[in-house]
């Protein structure tokens, strides 16, 4: 690749052509990757697997943080040995075998599945986002609007799929979801790979089929059609662009090539590798459960049965008669029966004693002792383990590296590397989105459109309705209708084919006065807030654009330093949005979605303030020999913040919570509350220090001396 190349390049609204394949190829990758997210904590309660939220939550931190870990190794070998454009269809390849076995409800291909995504991302994610900074030559001011732009497309896939794939799962069934997240990777990979004609006709058919989904998948409510036709109409302007671009050139061959002097012949090795990884990333996210004995009961101390299909059978036809439901349903489901497998498994691998943990909590499981308690537990799984020896590698290995460098550019890398600390703060509070956020929409977010409610008229006369979230907290016979009834009764219908809706009786009640009536269409799913995040910065991102580049003009644009401030500042506002819903809840422990959604908001805006400025200024910051490995670095700190997601989000499990044991909503309101709370002050402070050393930082950054060192670089090159 020559200046030449570079500017030559064929380019769309002034950016190069290749930034559209780019950014459609990581649209439909965060596509499959968000839609399965989206489904994954709510999968593993919900279905075949049955885990608590403890259980829950440390696969799925466990999960996460070996998707961020794996770019790291991922960059070095692009580097080194592959170069980008291989190394991201390995990674297609990976990741699009593992959506598919999602599909299937089995132990042993649900952690297969887990454990390819990880190593396909390995390849695909660190890869991807450095080919963008390759198309742009060495301080071109454009390159921080074109990650602007790139970080777009990831986030309309990201709008997308808790739209489509969360949705489906959800409603028709969760094979369905992960089926649909299948489709989204294959298609980001034949992007990828296609010629320019062929692949034009795939991301406008694709689009096409798209908008067709997001408007008959949908929930039946004005806020819902108004998204879906926001993100389809967002979702078709794009595929227009990119055929644009496409036509002109798309992405140069010489981009992400392999280093000069490199060639096939060691690439037997990576695929042994990979081979030999794979399985072990299956048992690390697993926490080697499979080898640890059964739950056991506290009070006999001996293994709890796992209820055979005849008593399940049994007990689900007493819950739909207990509820009144057609006899033509229980018929359906007598004849069927039960067709699905449940098991029962044990805790994940600890090195630590629970012995030791308990004594470290101590015995008024004060809040220090507590934070102190988790920790060890968490790192002392198979998963916890892996990722701080491979952290302390890392770091010692960048910090060697950085030794090396003469004092300028020693002092830009100090800075990246202060930058990924702070960075991997915010993440660390902001994924809460897909754990104990998700559980808290699930549980206690209003998420109904009522069409009506019980009046006082209504009293003493048995209704009959269509059960939703709208009656999560009130008494039915003198029992509190939770999240487990409403699960119980949904199942019916998304595992028999027969059975379309579900209907109960209920007998009024004085309390039940004021409770809302709706039909199941008229309920937003869980998964759909997925896609706020998403949303919000499909609405701000080119404001966000325009704002800098204003900013930029008069010579007022904040430093990347304290554009990280403003990010941790703004989610710790979010965080207390959040808190104030909590506090502002019915007397059902239901809380208005508009706090959730202004939580969700505040996060979006200082994510916008932090992580597409991060992505660009790693690779200013970097040298040229460690630019993939610097990136891999940035999406390993991201690691460690789904590690610390993990550590955070236990805080709010609720204690023997279960698939059939939800507790009802006014009992989980307050823990979320106060996690929350806590937060929204370690957030707040982690802003005001970074704010307070962001002259320092801008200091290091030593921006007037780019051209002199870009300058060394390329008479290095020469060499």
């Amino acid at each position: 690749m020559s200046s030449a190349d570079l500017a030559n390049q064929p380019r769309v609204f002034g950016h190069p052509a290749g930034l559209y394949t780019l950014f459609f190829a990581e649209m439909w990758e965060r596509f499959s990757y968000y839609g399965m997210r989206a489904l994954l904590v709510l999968y593993m309660i919900k279905g075949f697997l049955g885990y608590g939220d403890d259980q829950a939550y440390t696969v799925y931190g466990a999960y996460t943080a070996l998707v961020y870990m794996t770019p790291f190794i991922g960059g070095m070998l692009a580097d080194r040995i592959l170069g980008q454009r291989l190394a991201v269809v390995i990674g297609g390849l990976l990741m699009a075998a593992g959506h598919l076995l999602m599909t299937i409800e089995a132990e042993l291909p649900f952690f297969l599945a887990l454990a390819l995504l990880i190593a396909g991302n390995g390849f695909f994610k660190p890869n991807v986002s450095s080919s963008v900074g390759i198309l742009y030559a060495p301080g071109d001011k454009r390159r921080d609007d074109g990650f602007n732009i790139f970080y777009t497309g990831i986030n309309l896939g990201a709008a997308m799929s808790p739209l489509l794939c969360g949705y489906v799962g959800e409603t028709y069934g969760w094979h369905l979801g992960f089926g649909l997240a299948t489709f989204g990777m294959l298609i980001g990979l034949a992007v990828f790979v296609m010629p320019n004609r062929i692949t034009s006709v795939l991301i406008m058919s694709a689009a096409i089929v798209s908008l067709l989904g997001l408007l008959f998948f949908r929930p039946d409510n004005i806020y819902s059609i108004c998204i879906n036709v926001f993100v389809g109409a967002c979702l078709m302007i794009s595929a227009v662009i990119a055929c644009r671009a496409l036509a002109k050139g798309g992405l140069p061959k010489w981009a992400g090539a392999r280093p000069q002097g490199m060639d096939a012949r060691h690439d037997w090795k990576i695929y042994l590798g990979i081979a030999i990884a794979i399985p072990v990333f299956g048992l690390l996210v697993s926490g080697f459960s499979p080898f640890t004995s059964p739950p056991v009961d506290e009070a006999t101390g001996q293994p709890i049965p796992v209820p055979t299909n005849e008593e399940r059978l049994a007990d689900r036809i007493a819950m739909l008669e207990k509820f009144g439901v057609d006899e033509s349903v229980i018929e359906v489901v007598r004849r069927e029966g039960i067709t699905s497998e449940l098991k029962l498994r044990g805790e994940p691998y600890q090195m630590i004693s629970s012995d030791f943990i308990d004594k470290v909590k101590g015995e008024g499981n004060s809040f220090v002792g507590n934070i102190a308690g988790i920790f060890l537990e968490e790192v002392s799984k198979p998963a916890g383990l892996v990722l701080t020896l491979l952290g302390v590698i890392a770091v010692s290995y960048l910090l060697m590296e950085t030794s090396k460098l003469d004092k300028i550019r020693r002092e830009r890398m100090i800075t990246a590397l202060t930058l990924i600390f702070f960075q991997m703060l915010f993440f660390a509070f902001f994924e809460q989105a897909g754990s104990s956020m998700n559980n808290f929409t699930d549980r206690n977010i209003d998420r109904v459109s009522e069409a009506e409610s019980v009046a006082q008229s209504m009293v003493g006369e048995t209704i009959r309705l269509e059960p939703t979230q709208a009656q999560l907290g009130f008494e039915r016979n003198g029992e509190v209708f939770t999240l487990s009834d409403l699960d119980g009764l949904r199942n019916v219908i998304k595992e028999y084919e027969e059975v379309d809706a579900v209907d109960i009786s209920w007998p009024v009640s004085e309390s039940n006065v004021g409770m809302g009536i709706a039909q199941r269409l008229s309920e937003i799913p869980t998964t759909v807030f997925q896609a706020f995040n998403a949303i919000f910065i499909l609405l701000y991102a080119l404001a966000f654009n325009w704002i800098w580049a204003r900013l930029r003009s008069v010579g007022w644009e904040p430093s990347a330093p304290l554009k990280f401030a403003f990010g941790l500042l703004q989610l710790g506002l979010g965080f207390g949005a959040l808190w104030m819903g909590a506090q502002n809840c019915n007397e059902q422990g239901m809380v208005d979605m508009g706090w959730l959604t202004l939580g969700i908001m505040l996060h979006t805006t200082g994510e916008l303030c932090l992580s597409p400025v991060g992505l660009s200024t790693m690779t200013k910051l970097s040298p040229k020999v460690l630019v993939s490995t610097l990136m891999g670095a940035w999406f390993l700190a991201t690691a460690f913040s789904q590690y610390l997601a993990g550590v955070i989000s236990q805080f709010t499990s609720v204690e023997g919570a279960s698939a059939s044991d939800f507790p009802p909503p006014s009992e989980t309101v307050d823990i979320y509350g106060d996690v929350f709370f806590k937060i929204c002050l370690v957030a707040l402070a982690s802003g005001l220090v970074c704010a307070l050393l962001s002259p320092l930082l801008t200091k290091w950054m030593h921006q007037d001396k780019v051209p002199e060192l870009q300058a060394n670089d390329r008479s290095s090159d020469d060499k």
